[in-house]
């Protein structure tokens, strides 16, 4: 019997065939319906805006990669996941220049400048976005419905509760219905409209476990219950707004998430209570953004102090 010597290595111990290219490619197969839905609502503007965006995402990344002398990987996924999600989040209108000013920025300084994928502490999509509303608010907040320019839900209700004709039911006092909010057809970012085409996507991802469960819930379920008891309608504020794309697509992304269990509670939790704060009290009608990219900062101490002990470690 031949004498087997013990192997040693680093962690993880645990592995899983899964390879990064299954799990992004999985995303953007996720994705699919919530393009279409974009571009049925839309028009082909919605199409230039998202070919933009991916295409300027994967040329930057192709770009910095060759700069940095690593090897290419644009063909993980990744860098066309961040691009759908960048596009998903910007207005139909967006000119296409400042689509592709953004892919640079969210690849370039949300991803590739922290050492590429699995090194970035904030979700990169978002960042781009952010520097998109400082730098240009104007095309950022312009929305176009059936060829009007419209507000978004999130606004219109905000509107109506300054100027204080809010009621228990957002039918009071927005020209919409809940099915309109569901199936999307209200002004907004690309990805912000149905929300019927994201849950597919969502339920999708969350059959292959490539989403955690726990996240989307606490999101939801804290925006559900504190816009409840605030006396605000929760079903409208979680159909409108970005908030089901950030919980499903961004708030869940493996790279800027917690990794323990109890932490992608705290995780989700806290980033549906910042949601609300900003939301109810704030001066801006959306917190989805703000909210995830606050709590991407948070994530090595929730990590930290929600970790299970090792064997044998004194407390």
């Amino acid at each position: 019997m031949k004498n087997k010597g013990l192997i040693v290595s680093s962690t993880p111990h645990l592995r899983d065939r899964t390879t990064n290219e299954e799990i992004m490619w999985s995303v953007v197969l996720a994705l699919v319906p919530a393009i279409i839905a974009a571009v049925y609502f839309f028009g082909l503007q919605a199409f230039f805006v998202i070919v933009v965006s991916v295409s300027g995402s994967v040329i930057t990344e192709f770009l910095f990669q060759k700069a940095r002398g690593k090897k290419v990987t644009i063909n993980d996924g990744s860098a066309v996941v961040t691009g759908i999600l960048l596009a998903l989040t910007l207005p139909p209108t967006s000119p296409l220049w400042m689509v592709l000013v953004g892919s640079l920025v969210a690849i370039g300084l949300g991803k590739q400048v922290f050492g590429g994928l699995g090194h970035n502490p904030f979700n990169p999509a978002l960042v781009g976005r952010a520097f998109l509303l400082a730098a240009y608010p104007t095309p950022m907040t312009t929305w176009i419905l059936d060829g009007k320019t419209t507000a978004t839900p999130l606004s219109t209700i905000n509107a109506g509760l300054m100027d204080g004709t809010a009621s228990a039911t957002v039918a009071e006092i927005v020209d919409f219905s809940y099915w309109d909010l569901f199936i999307g057809h209200v002004g907004g970012s690309l990805g912000e409209t149905s929300a019927l085409a994201l849950l597919l996507g969502a339920v999708y991802l969350l059959y292959k476990g490539f989403i955690d469960w726990r996240i989307p819930t606490g999101m939801l379920s804290t925006v559900f219950i504190i816009t409840f008891i605030a006396g605000r309608d929760p079903i409208a504020h979680l159909l409108a707004g970005g908030l089901i794309l950030g919980a499903f697509f961004m708030a869940t992304d493996m790279v800027t998430s917690p990794v323990t269990k109890r932490g992608r509670w705290i995780f989700g939790i806290g980033t549906g209570l910042i949601v609300v704060i900003i939301r109810l009290w704030g001066g801006y009608p959306e917190g989805v953004m703000y909210a995830i990219l606050l709590m991407n900062t948070a994530v090595p101490l929730i990590d930290r102090y929600t970790r299970p002990r090792s064997l044998g470690e004194v407390a």
